[in-house]
């Protein structure tokens, strides 16, 4: 069955208060190495069997657009598997 793997994530300059409270938890834990953290979403879409990957990945990019992503804080990308 096909799949579209999508990437969800706060564009870049946007606050990550999730990312700073992961990261800051992180340092707390010795783990000093770890420079920065980013939080962001990951979601699976399953396709029927029959559709070709051009328009799974229109139909990924359209749910992504009108659902999956705030576009004015977020960006994604996916990949078709």
């Amino acid at each position: 069955m096909p799949k579209a793997k999508v990437y969800v994530y706060l564009k870049e300059g946007i606050l990550d208060p999730q990312g700073k409270a992961v990261h800051r938890i992180l340092k707390n834990m010795n783990f000093d190495q770890v420079g920065d953290v980013r939080v962001g979403k990951f979601i699976t879409l399953d396709f029927e069997n029959n559709l070709p990957d051009a328009e799974i990945g229109s139909q990924a990019d359209e749910i992504c657009r009108k659902l999956l992503a705030n576009p004015v804080i977020e960006d994604y990308h996916f990949d078709i598997e």
